[in-house]
């Protein structure tokens, strides 16, 4: 018998019972085991102990709560917190940092069900600290790792005290791949986290199905979608389009077996007939997208791309830069970076009533193609091609998205970019 069924049952009852008290001598009699093993279970299964969960689901549900505008002590007390102290103690020591700087940085997502089935990667603290015997870091902190620019929590890595990042995927090439392109982009000039071999000299350690790698963190900080509409944005933008054509000159000489991806046939056969309905696109639209793509294609130039150069992936830290997670770079389109770059800004900040702030992303839309293009210069095929390839991005992300629980919102948001970029799709063409 499958023991993450009787948890998943523990799971969908601790989400319906926030509000109540709940003992994991109840849970436990629930699923039909002895304490003694459903603790066991439960921590094998979700990665942390029943307890530590209950309160992570409460402080999780109740800071979204009050990101939404109810009143924090009404909050606090429904999720069974006796004072604001209590509930502020708790949150600190869970999160590493306070409720309010947790909103600020847009961490206080719309909650999500665990679903045990659909989750790739559960790995505890207490695994992270056993695995850092490797590296003889095993008596650091580990705190959670987030996306500055949309405040996502990573699910695939965690901070190792101040200077470290331990990675981790159940996906051996992965992992081979990003520690070979840090390997390669190492001594080039760019900011890189640069891969730190075991103690016995291993590149990586396994365990079970995961594998595990650890990085020197970098210094510097994440860029920020919305920060891209301040100041001066066209320098700003201008300058994502140079460093993504930087990056380019060197992953374009990399002798690194990666993935080939052909954008256009995974447009066709999967994301155009997932989105289609979601959309509702015309057929008209549909056909037109696929024969215009379709004869531009093979004349498009094809090389190793980052593959996922959104804003919380570029480093910049005084006169140096750089990019991290290069666990999906791939060979493709080498103008889907920078169409990607833009649309995960456009993504980040979308608000289809703020017609300025709009235009103002069109412009810095342009200027990161016209950064890219003062460095790695465009074809005219790539300059015609480049409203099909923000498109074909814009489905892929959308049939993706349309599968994940936890991305209910950008799915949403998702959708709605969807039409208001075919209303502007000439408009991204490159003149």
């Amino acid at each position: 018998m499958d023991y993450r069924k009787s948890i998943q049952d523990s799971l969908d009852y601790i989400e319906d019972n926030l509000k109540t008290p709940i003992t994991a001598t109840e849970l436990s009699e629930q699923a039909g085991y002895s304490l003694f093993h459903y603790y066991r279970l439960f921590q094998s299964a979700v990665g942390m102990s029943v307890m530590q969960y209950v309160l992570r689901r409460r402080l999780i549900h109740a800071i979204y709560e009050i990101r939404c505008g109810r009143k924090r002590i009404d909050v606090i007390l429904e999720y069974g917190f006796d004072t604001y102290a209590g509930f502020y103690k708790a949150f600190r020591r869970e999160f590493d940092c306070t409720p309010s700087t947790f909103i600020k940085k847009g961490r206080a997502k719309r909650p999500y069900k665990l679903n045990l089935f659909k989750e790739d990667y559960m790995v505890s603290h207490k695994k992270v600290l056993d695995i850092l015997k490797q590296w003889k870091l095993e008596n650091e902190s580990i705190s959670d790792v987030y996306h500055e620019s949309n405040g996502e929590k990573s699910n695939r890595a965690f901070y190792v005290g101040k200077d470290f990042v331990l990675k981790f995927s159940k996906n051996s090439d992965e992992v081979k791949k990003a520690i070979a392109l840090c390997n390669t982009i190492k001594g080039t000039g760019l900011c890189i986290s640069s891969p730190i071999k075991t103690t016995d000299g291993r590149a990586y350690v396994q365990d079970g199905d995961m594998f595990f790698y650890l990085t020197r963190r970098t210094s510097g900080t994440q860029m920020i979608a919305h920060d891209f509409y301040e100041g001066d944005y066209v320098a700003k933008a201008r300058f994502v389009g140079e460093i993504i054509g930087q990056l380019h000159l060197i992953l374009c000489q990399a002798k690194i077996p990666v993935n080939e991806v052909n954008l256009y046939e995974s447009v066709k056969n999967w994301a155009l007939p997932k989105s289609k309905d979601i959309l509702s696109l015309s057929e008209s639209f549909c056909q037109r997208f696929l024969d215009e793509f379709g004869k531009l294609y093979d004349k498009l130039p094809k090389q190793i791309i980052h593959r996922d150069p959104n804003p919380s992936n570029i480093i910049v830290s005084q006169d140096e830069w750089g990019f991290i997670d290069f666990e999906l770079s791939e060979k493709n389109l080498r103008i889907y970076d920078p169409c990607y770059a833009a649309m995960a800004i456009l993504s980040e900040s979308f608000d289809e009533k703020d017609q300025a702030k709009l235009s103002k992303w069109l412009e810095i839309y342009r200027n990161i193609l016209w950064g890219y293009d003062s460095v790695v210069k465009l074809t005219n095929d790539e300059c015609i091609a480049l409203p099909y390839v923000v498109m074909a991005n814009q489905l892929v992300s959308t049939a993706w998205f349309s599968k994940q629980d936890k991305f209910t919102e950008l799915f949403e948001t998702n959708k709605r970019m969807t039409g208001w970029l075919i209303s502007v799709f000439d408009e991204l063409k490159l003149n």
